[in-house]
């Protein structure tokens, strides 16, 4: 015979409560028995009635089980109320079995039913005798209760909380995205599960500039995890692209944006375009007043405007925001007018902008070999392309260190895609004079690239992600070399971001 772990024996003893010989298994809910519950209490010499004064979770869930199983069977109740709720300012008038759907509505019921009685053992006895009883006509009536219930939660209103009240009586209540918040907090505090879980996917699949700030919070307050993450990879793709471009950029908490300028998925046009938008968030915390974006020449002239004595990050306003520009790949950004922007603003510490310009000067005197990279994930080079529903072919032109590559990705059907990178000669027809006008020009051959391409998109509400290996290649002029591995996408979603990372390793 095989012997049971001492835990799964212990999950299958019988426990007698009371003469009639009745047993039930210590970790289920309540059976159904009517009875069951004083007897066990008398069997176990607990005071029952001191018992409902301070009902705990099982009690109230193993009374739970009997109206809810009631419930199945019955229309929604249009008669008499047994309840009135205080909240709010306001009086609602609820029916039992709705009531004890939830948990917190339930045990203020048990302990009002404790102290407005002189048996509540009889009481609630009859009370579930009147559930399981099939003829309504042979129920009693029932002392109606009042019971109130104190919440100081400012997202909570009379709207909000009434739709949560309504769940009780409804399958599948209608929930308004602007209230969604206050339905979310008024779930909680009822401890209505099903009904929170359906505001958290609401708000996972309602993720906009104007609400990534108050549901990232909301997921944060009640640790729900999924919410947060969903925040997050939302960010991750639309921080630069979109965020950058809205006065609700100024709203993202600092920590959220931390995690996200750390992640590998991120999406950015490039590290300059990153440095903009971070600039912009930065500009827009210190300035409350402004209403709109601001142009970028209205940023550099803001920051422009500090004492010269120190950088902005030195200085004890801008001590606390070098995590998040400690995240960006200053060496990512290589034109010569970018990098003098940088130096004009006073914003880095000049051993960072040192460090910068050295490790271009190395580069560029080693052919392109980027000794200063030492890890992939955090230091490669990263640029993006945006693919629209409107795009059959979409194409970006890159120049490094004298070389020059065109990220690119077409659509072949409505539903497959491709993206690769290139590299092609300066003096290509269509390639852009200005690209290589004022920069260097490399005669190398072959330049050792190793590159990796990711594609992602949102479907359904998931981020589905699509990704070559890490590849190292030599890249000559001429087909097959000049071209890369192409990352080819089966999705129905739309937009696509692109993002490609590279870097010239020693050769």
């Amino acid at each position: 015979m095989k012997r049971l772990h001492p835990q799964h024996r212990a999950r299958l003893e019988r426990r007698m409560v009371g003469s009639t010989n009745r047993w039930r298994f210590p970790r289920e809910p309540f059976s159904g028995d009517l009875l069951g519950l004083s007897q066990m209490c008398k069997a176990l010499n607990v005071d029952f009635e001191e018992a409902l004064k301070n009902p705990d979770r099982s009690c109230i869930s193993q009374i739970q089980k009997i109206f809810l199983g009631q419930l199945k069977n019955k229309t929604i109740q249009t008669g008499e109320a047994d309840v009135i709720l205080t909240c709010l300012g306001s009086k609602w008038e609820l029916h039992q079995p709705q009531l004890f759907q939830s948990e917190t509505l339930a045990k203020l019921y048990l302990m009002a039913l404790a102290q407005g009685t002189t048996s509540p053992t009889k009481e609630l006895e009859r009370l579930l005798r009147a559930q399981l009883c099939g003829n309504v006509k042979e129920r009693r009536p029932v002392k109606k209760m009042i019971i109130s219930l104190k919440i100081n939660d400012p997202l909570i209103t009379e709207v909000a909380f009434a739709t949560a009240l309504k769940d009780l009586y409804l399958s599948e209540v209608e929930i308004n995205m602007d209230d969604v918040l206050g339905v979310l907090a008024s779930a909680h505090i009822l401890q209505l599960n099903r009904l929170f879980q359906r505001c958290v996917v609401m708000m996972m699949n309602g993720l906009m500039p104007n609400t990534i700030k108050d549901f990232y919070l909301a997921g944060c307050k009640y640790k729900e995890e999924p919410l947060t993450t969903a925040c997050e990879k939302w960010l991750e793709m639309n921080l630069v692209p979109l965020m950058g471009t809205q006065i609700h950029l100024r709203k993202i908490p600092q920590e959220l944006l931390h995690k996200v300028l750390r992640s590998p998925r991120l999406f950015t046009f490039n590290e300059f375009h990153l440095l903009k938008t971070l600039l912009s968030w930065v500009f827009l915390q210190l300035n409350h007043k402004i209403q709109t974006v601001p142009v970028h020449e209205t940023v550099l002239a803001f920051f422009n405007s500090f004492p010269k004595k120190c950088s902005f990050l030195d200085q004890d306003t801008g001590q606390s925001l070098v995590p998040l520009f400690l995240c960006l790949r200053l060496h990512g950004i290589i034109r010569g007018k970018n990098l003098e922007e940088l130096r004009h603003i006073n914003f880095f510490p000049e051993s960072w902008l040192i460090r910068v310009t050295a490790n271009h000067y190395h580069a560029l005197e080693s052919g392109g070999d980027m000794a200063h990279v030492k890890d992939f994930t955090t230091q490669a080079l990263r640029f993006g392309l945006l693919f629209n529903q409107e795009y059959t072919t979409h194409s970006e032109m890159i120049a490094i260190y004298g070389f020059f590559f065109e990220i690119k990705g077409i659509k072949h059907d409505t539903t497959s895609y491709s993206f690769y990178m290139q590299r092609v000669r300066h003096t290509d027809s269509g390639f852009p004079s200005l690209l290589g006008e004022h920069g260097p020009v490399s005669l190398r051959a072959e330049r050792l690239v190793k590159y990796e391409i990711r594609a992602q998109t949102l479907v359904d509400g998931k981020w589905q992600e699509f990704r070559t290996n890490r590849i190292t290649q030599k890249f000559g002029f001429v087909k097959p070399s000049c071209k890369s591995h192409a990352l080819k996408v089966q999705t129905v979603g739309i937009p696509i971001y692109a993002s490609f990372s590279f870097i010239f390793p020693i050769s």
